[in-house]
């Protein structure tokens, strides 16, 4: 020991043979009710030059002072109990050996407990002085916080506040009736969630902190509810993933998202079967610069691959998902390949350079609005001919399993970006008859905060002061997260033996009007400083999507959240048809897609049924 930690120990040491005079002089004082006889008060005094000595001896031989009060622990403690049971006892023999009188033995008894209640009884008060315990018995600023959910999660975060100041944890809700009164490091549980209103008004609560990742999304959904009912702020506790990682800190914790109140439950993937099948393998992922395909790569790093090959037309969003691939994931390896899906020779070049064996297929044109109005044949050849040039040459270099990533836009579609999703679909089809090569095709609706994504744009909006305008009252969408969409098109092409279209489970449709008003309340703000505004429905878009068309039926998978659809066959002729169509032909006005459209997809209802304006729709820009 050196400098600060042998001046730390020296004190520590004399703090601790101080402990022992005085334990030692407390002890005759109990056994004779503080009225020590004189010649017991001499001996008591006498004593002391063989005490203390043959305490520290005990002392400094079992090392007591290698550690920090400030981190004073189970083990110290331990120790410190062996430290005065042996000190006692080597004391009692040495009076013994050496016929020492006029010690009671009632003293002896009392002094290694006394001497074990002093040692440790400052160690506890440094270590809570340190870490602002009885500072904060006194601050009248510290947040008055209090936790929903007795688990993991909560004494973890229990944990990380328990050196801050400024907070004090007051107690924890969970309707576990075997928690009741039970407490997490020394905080009590006080009852069931749907006590927060008493307790805060009762406690004065600034927060409430929700602390159960792992439950369902109905249970924080509740704990939500009830915060804003009890007036006090919530906050979240980090995913389940990272409370199990131990990654848990004060500063993970965040406000409430709309994604939150939205979530669904944890998706559960066959872990074995996905490492089985991407593990050591080449995997390519094109769109690999866009919400899902970034997804994706992320999704796939976690069951290591022999190599990811990112595939992608904007130079920008491939350097992004590159660089952070390169902090987060720098055991994977990784190729950046620009191209575009419609590029035969490219994609042939980089599939007989890296030689996948699976290909995710997430390039595309989303943007109803955008692809319905200027920009059809664009979207056309992106979309379909992007999918039937990939899927070539994926035939061609022997991919053994081809997922196309699509959408319920193709479900009944009145836009020509769904339909030309629903075409995409078709083609795979069609490849499948004569092909090696598996195609999987997964459908799934709106992502939280994908690029087009609405709840982005109300983001802006509301920070704007409004409005936030939506399309239609009664418009109403399934939303899912971009994680969890990526898991189920993992999961959906483990499952795929070829020709399926896998149907997500989407659960509930979501009112956007419903969304918006949800968003504006957790700004902090109210409907009646950020209105919203309704707009009307813009071209190609339908109030309500659908997740099977006309004809189809569904099967059951054994994952839950996963059906098999089943639609009618596709010709090799219409293949080469659609081909023919779309392949060096000159660009096509809007009118003749659409109306080619209708030719190769029957349910194809261009503008729907639904896509009357509102009866006074209020100018302005749509989300």
């Amino acid at each position: 020991m050196r400098g600060n930690a042998l001046v730390r120990a020296t004190l520590a040491f004399c703090h601790d043979l101080a402990a022992a005079a005085l334990a030692w002089l407390l002890a005759f004082m109990l056994r004779f009710n503080f009225e020590v006889p004189a010649d017991f008060a001499t001996s008591m005094f006498q004593k002391l030059l063989w005490v203390v000595p043959l305490q520290a001896a005990v002392f400094w031989r079992l090392s007591l002072y290698r550690g920090l009060w400030r981190y004073a622990s189970i083990t110290d403690f331990r120790r410190i109990v062996g430290a005065a049971a042996i000190g006692a006892t080597t004391i009692a023999m040495a009076l013994f050996v050496f016929q020492l009188k006029l010690v009671p033995r009632s003293s002896l008894v009392l002094y290694p407990i006394l001497l074990v209640m002093a040692m440790i009884g400052s160690r506890v008060a440094y270590r809570a002085w340190k870490e602002g315990h009885l500072a904060r018995l006194s601050r009248d600023d510290a947040r008055r916080t209090i936790v929903l959910g007795a688990g993991t999660s909560a004494a973890r975060f229990l944990e990380g506040t328990v050196r801050n100041p400024d907070w004090v944890t007051v107690g924890l809700l969970d309707d576990s009736d075997s928690k009741r009164g039970r407490e997490i490091h020394g905080v009590k549980v006080l009852g069931r969630l749907e006590d927060l209103p008493r307790i805060a008004r009762q406690m004065e609560l600034d927060l409430a902190v929700i602390a159960m990742p792992g439950q369902s999304h109905a249970v924080r959904r509740r704990a939500f509810d009830l915060c804003r009912q009890a007036g006090v702020t919530a906050m979240m506790m980090p995913s389940y993933e990272d409370i199990v990682a131990g990654r848990v800190s004060m500063s993970q914790l965040r406000p409430v998202e709309v994604d939150d109140l939205l979530g669904r439950d944890p998706v559960q993937l066959d872990a074995t079967g996905l490492a089985q099948w991407i593990g050591a393998r080449v995997v390519m992922v094109t769109g690999a610069g866009g919400s899902i395909g970034s997804e994706l790569c992320r999704q796939i790093a976690r069951y290591a691959p022999s190599a990811i090959v990112l595939f992608e037309t904007s130079e920008f969003a491939l350097y992004t998902i590159e660089q952070e691939f390169v902090t987060e994931h720098p055991g994977v390896p990784i190729f950046c390949m620009l191209g575009d899906v419609k590029d035969r020779a490219r994609l042939d070049d980089v599939m007989a350079r890296w030689k996948p064996a699976v290909v995710f297929h997430a390039a595309a044109y989303k943007h109803v609005p955008m692809v319905e109005t200027g920009n059809a044949w664009a979207g056309m050849r992106n979309n379909v001919l992007g999918t039937l040039c990939t899927a070539r040459a994926a035939i061609a270099h022997g991919v053994e399993k081809f997922v196309l990533v699509s959408t319920d836009k193709a479900v009944n579609p009145t836009s020509v970006m769904g339909t030309s999703k629903r075409l995409a679909e078709m083609v795979c089809q069609g490849l499948q008859h004569f092909a090696a090569t598996r195609f999987v095709m997964v459908r799934f609706g709106n992502v939280l905060g994908s690029t087009g994504s609405v709840i982005p744009r109300f983001r802006q909006q509301i920070a704007a002061g409004g409005p936030v305008t939506v399309t239609h009252p009664e418009m109403t969408r399934y939303f899912m997260s971009i994680p969890e969409a990526a898991q189920l098109v993992l999961q959906a092409g483990l499952m795929g033996s070829g020709g399926e279209i896998f149907v997500l489970d989407m659960g509930e449709p979501v009112r956007i009007t419903d969304l918006a008003r949800e968003m504006i309340r957790l700004s902090g703000v109210s409907e009646d400083d950020v209105k919203i505004v309704f707009t009307g429905l813009r071209p190609g878009e339908k109030l309500y999507e659908e997740v099977l068309a006309d004809g189809e039926a569904t099967l059951p998978t054994p994952h839950p959240k996963l059906r098999i659809a089943r639609s009618r066959e596709v010709s090799e002729d219409f293949l080469e048809a659609v081909s023919a169509w779309l392949d060096g032909a000159p660009a096509r006005a809007d009118d003749e897609v659409r109306a080619a459209l209708s030719h190769w997809v029957p349910e194809y209802r261009p503008g729907g049924p639904e896509t009357a304006p509102l009866p006074a729709p209020v100018p302005g820009p749509a989300a």
